[in-house]
């Protein structure tokens, strides 16, 4: 079985450069997959390996520079969701494109997901889902605002275009794990809004702690993984992904006319070139070959 942990943290590496090295090979040493993103303002990720090397890796990374407090999501999976090891230097671990917001200053009332019903169903509340569109798609809180974002980077635009709406609203807001709540209710903090909420541990731990009976959930939650998506208790999906857009794939998607495993699907038929379809085809056929050899190409 393995263990799946997703994390972030915000703090202070003044050398976010230097703590690079040091997790990538312990990661390697204890066959620890998944990705890791380092930036002066923290760490984000999600990894996966056996429950010793994941233990392993969450003691380096609670021993950073003000990583102590560093709280962790657990699932797990038959088998292992990633195929390498990545740790990366980024400008952000979540990118807002917003210079001013700083989630160690102020954020949003951190709500427990066995409180999140209570203040999602009361009359003066506003939810608005913090993720991508193609998230959404696949399943949402009930009564949920859909931005209708296609990266993080576009909310405070569309906030600003229709802060209107919400006057004389309380704001709950969520995500998958609760990293993009961290800054966007700062956003929304700087922006004048005063009653901001949001779900403390995200989406994954509200269907990790919620019984399904009670659940106002609908639908899967997207992960970024292999996985593609989860529901209520964690339990892997039943989503697909398709490798030339990233965006998950249902089984009515796979009968739709405009199918083509690993090279288009039908949220993507009109975004790639002919000249993309046929690399991304060469690379379905290399693929192909690798698992006739019995190894793993790097685009699997």
């Amino acid at each position: 079985m393995i263990t799946i942990a997703a994390l972030y943290h915000f703090t202070r590496f003044s050398d976010p450069a230097a703590l690079r090295p040091g997790l990538q090979t312990l990661a390697e040493t204890e066959g620890v997959k998944g990705s890791l993103l380092l930036a002066q303002e923290g760490i984000n990720g999600t990894i996966a390996g056996s429950r010793s090397g994941i233990d392993a890796m969450l003691a380096a990374i609670r021993a950073l520079p003000g990583c102590a407090d560093l709280i962790h999501k657990e699932s797990h999976a038959a088998a292992m969701p990633f195929g390498r090891m990545k740790v990366k230097l980024k400008r952000e671990i979540v990118t807002m494109g917003q210079p001013d917001i700083d989630p160690l200053a102020r954020v949003g009332h951190y709500v427990e997901p066995a409180d999140w019903n209570a203040l999602i169903s009361a009359p003066d509340v506003a939810v608005i889902d913090t993720r991508n569109d193609y998230e959404v798609g696949i399943g949402t809180f009930q009564g949920a605002i859909d931005p209708g974002t296609r990266s993080f980077r576009d909310f405070p635009a569309w906030w600003e275009a229709n802060r209107d709406r919400f006057h004389n609203k309380r704001i709950a807001m969520f995500c998958t794990g609760g990293i993009r709540c961290e800054k966007s209710t700062n956003y929304l903090l700087g922006q004048g809004v005063d009653a901001v909420y949001h779900l403390q541990g995200g989406i994954l731990k509200y269907l990790e702690e919620v019984p399904e009976t009670e659940s106002l959930w609908q639908g899967q939650c997207y992960v970024f993984d292999q996985r593609v998506s989860v529901g209520h208790g964690l339990v892997p999906g039943d989503y697909d992904s398709c490798h030339a857009c990233r965006r998950p794939v249902s089984a009515e998607d796979k009968r739709h006319p405009a199918w083509e495993e690993g090279v288009q699907c039908p949220h993507c038929v009109d975004e790639y070139s002919a000249e993309d379809r046929a690399r991304f085809r060469e690379r379905m056929r290399q693929m192909a070959l690798a698992e006739q050899r019995g190894t793993r190409h790097l685009g699997g």
